[in-house]
């Protein structure tokens, strides 16, 4: 298939709308752009979309379907945004050694609402998560994963559940500050229900539901 390709670089935008919904289109949101204000409809896998170094002020994105598995906000500065949509296996904020280039030290994230997404494996690194607004349940997040991973382990989770996800805590990045499921989803994933789940995460203080 021969992709259309666009590029959004070397500008700043504000009050604008981009629809980024071509599925036959590859979008590149490059260097030395500025967003401010601006409305970001996305529609595309993540193969289609590249953004570097792009610095969002107060934007919105709309994400009409499930983002996987999605890098690239590492390497820019979310400032101030809100996410509407569903993500999931994305990772937000400051992560310098995920590779050596210089993109990939430029990622920052502040003041950023997502109460209105669905997100499930997804963490947030290098980054102030008291400026986050993270999902509520069905959602559900783990706060200093890695500091709070040998209380966490001692509780009786649903058995997959506790031997993949919460058993492997202390091996995420150094850089994790907090980590957030989708209960229905992962619940599926590992064999169990929203509500076995629920019934753990309600002991937890480093949990936000």
């Amino acid at each position: 298939m021969l992709f259309t390709k666009v590029f959004y670089e070397d500008k700043e935008l504000e009050n604008e709308r981009l629809e980024l919904t071509d599925k036959g289109t590859l979008y590149y949101l490059g260097r030395n752009l500025t967003l401010r204000n601006c409305s970001l409809v996305l529609k595309v896998s993540a193969r289609n979309l590249f953004i570097r170094q792009v610095r969002f002020i107060d934007c919105t994105f709309e994400v009409k379907q499930d983002l996987k598995n999605y890098r690239d906000w590492i390497r820019s500065s979310l400032k101030g945004c809100r996410f509407k949509g569903s993500m999931s296996g994305c990772d937000f904020g400051h992560w310098p050694e995920y590779a050596s280039d210089q993109e990939w030290k430029e990622g920052f994230i502040e003041d950023c609402d997502f109460s209105e997404a669905r997100l499930n494996a997804c963490r947030f690194m290098g980054c102030d998560p008291a400026t986050l607004c993270f999902p509520r349940w069905p959602c559900f997040t783990f706060l200093d994963p890695i500091g709070r991973a040998s209380e966490l382990r001692s509780a009786r989770w649903p058995d997959l559940f506790g031997r993949v996800v919460v058993q492997d805590l202390h091996n995420e990045p150094p850089s994790t500050v907090a980590t957030t499921y989708h209960a229905p989803t992962i619940a599926k994933q590992m064999e169990t229900t929203p509500e076995e789940l629920r019934a753990v995460i309600e002991k937890f203080d480093c949990i936000i539901f």
